[in-house]
């Protein structure tokens, strides 16, 4: 859990090429205003005089940043690891994952075929597609498997390209990411291995104090639907070029009133324009939560303590 003294969180999005441009955003708690702020929205990219990843460490220095939000993976996967402790250890979680896998396979097996009508009738009806449908309703382990969760399972955990993190992210986000996103979640897969080998030379010459979190804007969308903060139509908004925009400025401004942030109006145009800024924001939002003590426990088997992935509780 992040330092319960630290007043201070940022989020930091580095998806994209070499040349995009990176968006900063730092919320600051006050105690005489009882409320956060965003203290600074800061746009970094590569200018003839100074180099974007100078200007990464710049930043960090310049607010004596001490928690970082990013969007990137903080671990390797059991195939990686080096130490004979840590192959060991991730070896036994990669067995666990396994085994779990395997036995949600087989109850479903046991589903169809002690009842095969009923079966294909509640697979039929996951299968319609329904706007009100309440894709918060089943988490994708519980009950009847759908056919897109099942395939995945049966494609089974690769661990040198999967971390044990990524199936916790399968039982509980799978069919949610695929609804309102159309993404599967995968540690590798939804990163490029530049960026990754980039973040990985950043991440040398961060100063020793500056602790680092990983986090998924998407999940944390998906836990402020389940929380009630936003709605589906906000979300859904996102990946309607005429709207996300409108989308963009109706979640924000719900974040804003349910967690007591407040936003400047230039940064909030920032915001709203850019979708990079727009993650940044979002990442540093799963950072306040963590402070706040409110984020989810995850097994031990995920690796909580190596991963420091970040999943959001929101209040309802």
């Amino acid at each position: 859990m992040v330092d319960q003294d630290s007043k201070s969180i940022a989020g930091m999005s580095l998806k994209g090429g070499r040349k995009d441009q990176f968006f900063f955003c730092l919320l600051e708690y006050f105690e005489d205003q009882k409320r956060w702020f965003l203290k600074s929205l800061l746009q970094v990219r590569d200018e003839k005089d100074l180099d974007g990843d100078d200007a990464i460490r710049i930043w960090i220095d310049k607010f004596h940043l001490k928690q970082l939000v990013v969007d990137v993976p903080l671990s390797y996967p059991a195939y990686h690891e080096q130490t004979t402790v840590n192959l060991k250890k991730e070896k036994e979680c990669v067995a666990k994952v396994r085994s779990k896998m395997q036995q949600l396979l087989d109850e479903d097996e046991r589903r169809r075929v002690s009842n095969p009508k009923r079966y294909e009738q509640e697979r039929n009806l996951d299968d319609i597609f329904d706007f009100h449908k309440d894709i918060m309703a089943k988490e994708p382990h519980v009950h009847i498997l759908t056919r897109s969760f099942k395939r995945k399972l049966k494609k089974g955990f690769v661990p040198y390209w999967n971390r044990t993190i990524d199936f916790y992210i399968w039982m509980y986000y799978y069919d949610q990411l695929l609804d309102l996103f159309n993404v599967s979640y995968d540690s590798f897969g939804n990163t490029s291995l530049l960026n990754q080998f980039r973040f990985d030379y950043l991440r040398s010459h961060f100063p020793s104090s500056l602790e680092l979190f990983e986090g998924n804007y998407q999940i944390a969308l998906i836990e402020l639907l389940r929380s009630g903060i936003i709605q589906n139509k906000d979300i859904q908004g996102l990946s309607d070029l005429e709207e996300v925009v409108e989308a963009r400025l109706d979640i924000i401004e719900k974040i804003e009133d349910a967690l007591d942030i407040f936003i400047y109006d230039h940064d909030l145009e920032i915001l709203v324009k850019n979708p990079r800024a727009f993650e940044s924001f979002i990442l540093s939002v799963i950072g306040q939560n963590s402070q706040l003590g409110q984020n989810r426990k995850l097994p031990d088997w995920s690796l909580p303590d190596r991963t420091k992935f970040l999943i959001p509780h929101f209040s309802s």
